[in-house]
């Protein structure tokens, strides 16, 4: 008997719409308004804050190029890994994004923005060293001790390649020489 392909598919995208539903009905009952809730948006809005007041003007359209670059990568990293079942998120800012909105649009670019404009005289291997250990061997569990976080089938070690790359890559694009060609 031949499956009926489009109507299998219906089939899967209902389900999925129907555990949003559960979510969404979860966040509202649990999360929205709670501790959690207000630490995030905390977490989403004060770095941003903190890197207004700490950025170099000149070099605010370099390190925005850079910090969209590391949102791009991390919210899709970050939605390959909830897809895939290697991790969720047991309270979320917004319940029906699928990434990690206070880390991926905000703690994380910010830090690789502030890092790529301080301290430039450290080796940028060194700078990516410290910023994957910080992220994986501190971000992260920090986030899971405050219950926000739920690794499945990940471990903290696995992330501070990938956090090492996004910071070189970051500092890559911070260092075009294109940027210069619009002045």
């Amino acid at each position: 008997m031949p499956i009926n392909y489009d109507r299998e598919v219906q089939q899967v995208y209902e389900q999925v719409d129907n555990a949003n539903s559960k979510l969404f009905a979860l966040w509202c009952e649990y999360t929205v308004f709670t501790w959690e809730w207000w630490l995030q948006l905390l977490l989403t809005i004060l770095p941003w804050v903190l890197w207004l007041k700490l950025r170099k003007v000149d070099s605010t359209d370099r390190l925005l190029y850079s910090g969209l670059f590391v949102i791009i990568i991390t919210c899709w990293l970050d939605f390959l890994g909830v897809t895939l079942g290697l991790w969720y998120y047991k309270h979320k800012l917004i319940p029906l994004l699928p990434s990690y909105l206070p880390w991926d649009f905000c703690i994380f670019p910010v830090i690789v923005m502030l890092m790529l404009q301080y301290k430039q005289n450290v080796h940028p291997f060194i700078k990516a060293l410290f910023f994957g250990g910080f992220a994986a061997f501190v971000g992260e569990p920090l986030f899971i001790w405050l219950d926000l976080y739920e690794p499945v089938k990940w471990e903290t070690y696995y992330s501070f390649p990938i956090y090492i790359l996004i910071y070189l890559v970051a500092y890559w694009i911070s260092k075009r020489d294109q940027f210069n060609a619009f002045q």
